[in-house]
């Protein structure tokens, strides 16, 4: 269940790059499509191998 909370809170965080106008962010705007994938494949790789487990 931790590897499902820090991927969707790397998807969330990544999101928020994107959307954010703060300017302390402006140098780490480029990761956020970085943020934003991987948080999306290891979040569904998490919820693939738990059901496969039958622990989901």
């Amino acid at each position: 269940m931790f590897g499902i909370a820090l991927s969707a809170f790397m998807l969330v965080f990544g999101i928020f790059l994107k959307l954010t106008k703060n300017p302390g962010f402006a140098r780490s705007k480029r990761f956020s499509w970085l943020f934003i994938i991987l948080g999306i494949v290891t979040l569904v790789g998490k919820i693939i191998i738990l059901n496969q487990k039958g622990e989901l």
